[in-house]
């Protein structure tokens, strides 16, 4: 079975979304999870998080940035052209769609987003203003001409806060500049906020809500490589719990995740080499023992 490009964008100058015609996944899909694509029979497996999905036209949108061969080869593919595998969902939802709404709606919830992680931010916001449920966004980037959702993200949120950190567009600042700016000056008091971008920005973000005593969730669908938990790149340690992003998450407390020891993996899984080494320090952890495919090995 292959799977219809309906629509594709380009957002910016190397981010681009597909709607991929998917009527199971459409109909499934949830908030926070993600889908794996594979493009043709000698493609790669490419993890992404799911940005939209459309029940009615049996859609499902994809957002990525073009950073490794296969990325680069999917933008190439144009709408009314075809990928192989369109895998999903996968992955557990965002925790707050088994809450009670009206328990929700008296919380007050800030989403904050880095660069392409604007993408998965909007369903997540998009469910809960469908749902009543009113909540904050900061998008930041590093300048106004990569930014991207903008539009889509303001139809859904209650107050949009935009930043860049050359300053070329709302404040000038990163997304903890902006956060400490709506706390500490402007007054906000949040109960809970959710960040999604790059592991980098997720750290700093994490160490700015807790000084603000705010709690934290984060997605860790980033560092996710083969999504099934057998490669064990995304292997993450959260507390002193052994987590895998792809099976457990891919959201997690942000105050528990060891962004240094992640990152750090991030890179050793990119040459052979480090995924030996890897293999050989984490033994019998290296893989989700509930890897449908895999397990431990």
């Amino acid at each position: 079975m292959s799977y219809k490009i309906v629509e594709k964008k380009q957002l910016n100058e190397v981010v681009y979304l597909m709607d991929i015609e998917a009527p199971r996944v459409a109909r499934s899909a949830k908030p926070g999870q993600f889908i794996i694509v594979i493009i043709d029979d000698k493609g790669e497996r490419l993890p992404l998080t799911i940005a939209d999905f459309d029940n009615e036209r049996g859609t499902v949108t994809i957002v990525f940035q073009t950073v490794g061969d296969s990325s680069k080869k999917l933008s190439k593919l144009e709408a009314g052209e075809y990928v192989k595998d369109f895998v999903g969902p996968l992955g557990q939802p965002s925790e707050f769609i088994h809450e009670d709404i009206e328990e929700l709606k008296k919380r007050n919830i800030i989403f904050i987003a880095g660069g392409v992680g604007a993408a998965p931010v909007y369903p997540q916001v998009k469910w809960l203003h469908e749902h009543g449920v009113d909540v904050d966004v900061i998008i930041g980037a590093r300048t106004k001409d990569i930014i991207i959702y903008e539009d889509k993200m303001r139809a859904v949120a209650k107050n949009l806060y935009m930043c860049t950190d050359d300053g070329t567009y709302g404040l000038h600042g990163n997304v903890t500049n902006m956060l400490d700016d709506l706390v500490l000056n402007q007054g906000k008091k949040y109960d809970e906020a959710i960040v999604i971008g790059p592991m980098i920005m997720m750290k700093f973000a994490c160490l700015a809500t807790k000084k603000l005593n705010i709690p934290t969730i984060v997605s860790l669908n980033t560092i996710m490589v083969d999504g099934t938990g057998m490669c064990g790149a995304c292997r993450v340690s959260i507390g002193d719990e052994i987590k895998f992003a792809c099976v457990d998450g891919p959201e997690f407390d942000g105050w528990k995740v060891n962004f240094d020891e992640a990152m750090k993996r991030q890179q050793m899984f990119k040459s052979e080499e480090g995924r030996k080494a890897l293999r050989k320090a984490d033994g019998a952890t290296h893989s989700s023992p509930d890897c449908k495919i895999g397990g431990k090995h």
